[in-house]
């Protein structure tokens, strides 16, 4: 509850994304390869912009 109004970081955010984007292309991998690599490398760059924080 005191949490209610915390806006969230900025690394917190990109974790996010990391994992959606992961489980997307993990889906996405038993249909349609070419995307599902597309968007682990997007996950990629992602980890990486994590990884400076």
């Amino acid at each position: 509850m005191f949490g209610l109004f915390k806006k969230k970081s900025e690394k917190e955010k990109l974790q996010e994304t990391y994992a959606k984007m992961m489980s997307d292309a993990h889906k996405l991998s038993h249909s349609n390869r070419t995307a599902a690599d597309k968007l682990m490398a997007e996950a990629e760059a992602i980890a990486k912009k994590m990884d400076k924080f």
